[in-house]
């Protein structure tokens, strides 16, 4: 399937695959993080967007426009309107100037990289129906501290986009079930339960950090999950 990406401004911003890495999940105690498999694929699920200059920005605690600080420590002249204060009551706004087209029925998925925090201010979520639309988008971020500087590093993410299968939420019909109204899958759950509870005292990293669905197999491995995946590997974008 094709993803393009049409440049208003080629070379305004650096588009980058996601890596499964984090570097907080390599610094917990032998990076045990990077065990669940879970985190992993959720990480490199799509593509970054990079700052061409570090940034920073502040807030006064105000709803206009201009209790928005926007400054660059490190000097250098930004893209035109790259990043301003656009929406007001502590909202940051990057405008990477980039016309996304998906296959029909995807969405493209926008905003900040997943598992990964800025102290001091949040991401904003938005999906986009790229498959049709003929113009930009922004991406926002909500400033949480009053009078703090956050800054974001050139070379450093300040977006994240991921393409997204069409599908109305309203389709799915949601139902509440006692566990036990399902006897297979109850044995399966005891038996994964079992299995963790073993982990615990177990020297074997395998069976403390649930290997089998590290290796997409049920917990008594009796049967194997044909679409199963423990890294997510998005293609970089190449130029035509």
């Amino acid at each position: 399937m094709d993803l393009r990406c049409y440049e208003v401004e080629p070379g305004r911003v650096e588009i980058r695959p996601a890596s499964h890495r984090r570097a907080w999940m390599d610094a917990t105690p032998d990076g045990f993080a990077n065990r669940c498999v879970p985190l992993s694929v959720a990480n490199a699920l799509g593509w970054e967007l990079l700052c061409p200059l570090t940034i920073a920005v502040r807030w006064t605690g105000g709803a206009a426009l201009r209790d928005i600080n926007i400054g660059f420590p490190e000097g250098g002249t930004p893209p035109l309107n790259f990043v301003e204060s656009h929406f007001g009551s502590g909202i940051v706004t990057f405008n990477p100037l980039l016309v996304f087209r998906t296959p029909p029925g995807y969405d493209l998925w926008v905003g900040g990289t997943p598992n990964e925090a800025k102290d001091g201010i949040a991401p904003l979520t938005a999906v986009v129906e790229t498959d049709w639309m003929p113009f930009t988008f922004s991406i926002n971020w909500r400033l949480t501290r009053k009078n703090q500087w956050v800054r974001f590093a050139k070379g450093e993410s300040f977006g994240y986009a991921m393409p997204l299968k069409r599908q109305p939420v309203e389709a799915f019909v949601p139902r509440l079930a006692p566990l036990e109204a399902e006897p297979e899958l109850m044995e399966a759950y005891e038996m994964a339960k079992n299995q963790r509870a073993f982990g615990q005292f177990s020297d074997k990293a395998s069976e403390r950090f649930q290997g089998w669905y590290s290796r997409g197999v049920l917990p008594d491995e009796s049967e194997a999950i044909g679409d199963h995946r423990n890294r997510s590997r998005p293609r970089p974008f190449e130029r035509e």
